[in-house]
């Protein structure tokens, strides 16, 4: 990519439902370990599925240290400083040097922000009579609320943004940081999601009959729908210039992103998969790569009959005849599908796979599906000596946006 800029991660920060920190992640992704279960977060009967990827016995004083108040803060808030936290100082950036703080901007993806706070809120204060309502006590609970948390107790002043773009919001996200970068607007930019489970996201996923009953298990002829999850997710951008400058460790490379819109249906994608294949074709162009390039695909893979049927038929149309031999691997089936924090989840589990040498499973797969037949990689985790992963995340609303990351090349040599 002569001429071009070149963006790097040297960091990455992440709690979900399989992990609390990003080694053990990795680990966790090696063996295939499946972190949907019962939820406890709040109340399921009478629902079509009561399992998630639920984050259990979340304490945020194990991550923030107590200098930083939590007052007014949100799960969703308090999930993300702490992958913030755990971000930063992977890139020997925490605490963070005053002089940067002006050329430091945080993008964020998410969806459900404070509506669980909100949740409680109401039933604790309104429907019990608990007496005058103070706009404090819902202070987080729009969605740009973790954005706001990160860069205040932080005290950046770089640029700041909120995506929410449905499943692809974190990624989107990512995608965006790059360009702040890239045009000379942010030295280094905190980008990523979070998605905190509530019971009104739950409540409309299971009036769609979207979910599984059970556990999700993509690409398989008996799958009944997607398994939802929480998780928060961030990685620290920055020029490779100005990485090696100050010496820092490199984990890997955003090459590229592509984004689209399928302009076809609030909640449906479309079946002939137009805006799937923009998207990946976008991302390719702008990585000045060619689909023979890509070792390996982190399928977007929710695990709905439409969606990974969708999602194969546009996958062939990429990369035609070699698509047959290209491992793809959906990831939902461990961590479940965390909607605003998706993206930047699995850009995450990507660069985990480049770093680490390996293929992450499909779990849960059974029974093959003609209509899904390429190799989505189901027998456990599989040695790769990978250097470009290609991730999809496709959208409610047709949102779709799709990155392109890369095993750090010190000569970039990415296509030959």
């Amino acid at each position: 990519m002569p001429g071009k800029k070149r963006i790097v991660i040297t960091g990455l920060g992440t709690i979900n439902a399989v992990a609390d920190n990003v080694s053990d992640f990795a680990a966790a992704l090696r063996a295939g370990v499946c972190g949907i279960g019962p939820l406890n977060l709040f109340e399921t009967s009478g629902f079509r599925s009561q399992n998630g990827g639920q984050i259990k016995n979340f304490a945020a004083r194990n991550y923030i240290p107590r200098d930083f108040s939590l007052k007014r803060m949100s799960r969703a808030d308090m999930l993300s400083l702490a992958a913030t936290l755990a971000a930063f100082s992977q890139a020997g950036l925490y605490p963070l040097p005053p002089q940067l703080k002006e050329e430091t901007g945080v993008s964020i993806g998410g969806g459900s922000g404070g509506l669980l706070e909100a949740e409680f809120f109401y039933r604790d204060y309104l429907k019990k009579g608990g007496g005058h309502v103070h706009f404090s006590g819902l202070s987080s609970v729009y969605c740009a609320s973790s954005a706001d948390r990160i860069a205040s107790t932080l005290g950046l002043s770089g640029p700041k943004a909120t995506f929410m773009t449905a499943c692809s919001a974190g990624a989107t996200a990512i995608g965006y940081a790059r360009d702040l970068i890239v045009n000379g607007q942010a030295r280094i930019m905190l980008a990523g999601g979070v998605e905190p489970m509530c019971r009104i996201t739950y409540a409309a996923f299971n009036a769609l009959k979207s979910l599984d009953p059970g556990v999700c298990h993509p690409f398989d002829r008996d799958r009944e729908g997607l398994s939802l999850g929480e998780a928060a997710a961030v990685l620290v951008l920055e020029s490779l210039d100005t990485a090696l400058a100050r010496g820092a460790r490199v984990i890997g490379e955003l090459l590229g992103y592509g984004v689209t819109c399928d302009s076809f249906h609030m909640t449906a994608p479309d079946e002939k998969a137009s805006g799937a294949v923009r998207s990946m074709r976008a991302a390719l162009s702008d990585s000045g790569l060619t689909p023979h390039d890509v070792d390996y695909i982190n399928a977007h893979g929710t695990g709905t009959p439409v969606n990974d049927v969708m999602e194969t038929t546009a996958i062939k149309e990429v990369f035609g005849r070699r698509a047959y031999n290209l491992p793809v691997s959906s990831t939902k089936a461990m961590t479940a599908h965390t909607l605003g924090a998706a993206g930047a989840l699995e850009a995450i589990v990507s660069l985990l796979a480049l770093q680490h040498g390996f293929i992450p499973p499909t779990i849960n797969y059974r029974n093959p599906d003609p209509l899904c037949d390429l190799d989505y990689v189901t027998d456990g985790s599989r040695p790769a000596d990978l250097r470009i992963v290609l991730s999809n995340s496709f959208a409610f609303g047709g949102n779709n946006t799709t990155l392109i990351l890369g095993k750090y090349d010190e000569k970039g040599n990415w296509n030959g």
